[in-house]
């Protein structure tokens, strides 16, 4: 079965970026473009993996990511523009297990 993995990031063009690279290594990829999105897409497509955007519309990534460890401890990703160092520290206090910036 091959894993998915869902990106919630509102640029689509990093999306794809992203995607094309984990497509190429043999994963299934989902992509979402607001926070509200990506719940309902990690509801309903269970991936193994998120990778997620921290501004966004509709809801933040901060948010989505506080949802999603209250229910799952799916891996997620932090992958953002966002650096400060209260952003990162804010990030893994909420359950991300990694920040990319």
């Amino acid at each position: 079965m091959t894993e998915k993995v869902l990106i919630v990031d509102d640029d689509p063009m990093l999306a794809e970026l992203v995607a094309y690279n984990l497509e190429g290594d043999g994963y299934e990829v989902i992509i979402a473009q607001d926070g509200q999105d990506g719940l309902r897409k990690f509801h309903s497509e269970r991936p193994s993996l998120v990778i997620l955007d921290i501004t966004m519309p509709k809801m933040n990534g901060f948010e989505v990511c506080q949802r999603i460890r209250e229910l799952s401890d799916v891996p997620v990703i932090m992958l953002t523009a966002q650096g400060r160092e209260e952003d990162v520290i804010h990030g893994l206090d909420l359950g991300a297990d990694d920040y990319i910036t």
